[in-house]
């Protein structure tokens, strides 16, 4: 059997990119339920509040919210519940170390299905200030309008 070779992005938190610092970036495994991976299938999810967090030398993500599977029983799961997230023994002291020395979030960054297994993109990162927030906003958007003045200007329109 030929495994899939793309991601299939279920949900992405744009709004981590604009609020945080992005430092480095990790790839982990989900610990989830029948029903989790089911409606993570339908493409329902929400990475808007969630956070990491190293307990015990294991790795947890909380806050993440997969919404309840409209065609399961009894055996549904909890849409908020706190679930765990595989990542190399290297990797959970790497990420410790530096949340407890320098301060740094764990924050998610996308949801998605690689190989058939249900994967999490989580960043390590430093919370931006207003003004930093406004600084890369100005940016962006001198960066389109000089896209578009070029653009304007090899169609030859003034």
């Amino acid at each position: 059997m030929v495994k899939q070779a793309e991601r299939k992005v279920v949900a992405q938190n744009k709004k981590a990119r604009h609020d945080y610092l992005i430092e480095d970036t990790f790839e982990a495994g989900l610990v989830l339920q029948g029903t989790e991976v089911k409606s993570l299938r339908a493409g329902r999810a929400s990475l808007v509040d969630g956070f990491g967090e190293v307990h015990h030398g294991e790795a947890f993500l909380h806050g993440v919210h997969i919404p309840v599977y409209t065609e399961g029983t009894w055996t549904n799961h909890e849409p908020r519940r706190v679930r765990k997230m595989l990542l190399n023994r290297h990797e959970i002291d790497k990420i410790e170390s530096r949340v407890n020395e320098r301060g740094l979030t764990i924050v998610p960054l996308s949801l998605y299905f690689k190989d058939g297994r249900a994967k999490v993109e989580i960043a390590l990162a430093k919370g931006k200030k207003t003004y930093d927030k406004r600084r890369a906003l100005a940016e962006r958007q001198a960066n389109r309008e000089a896209q578009q003045a070029m653009g304007r200007r090899l169609k030859g329109v003034e």
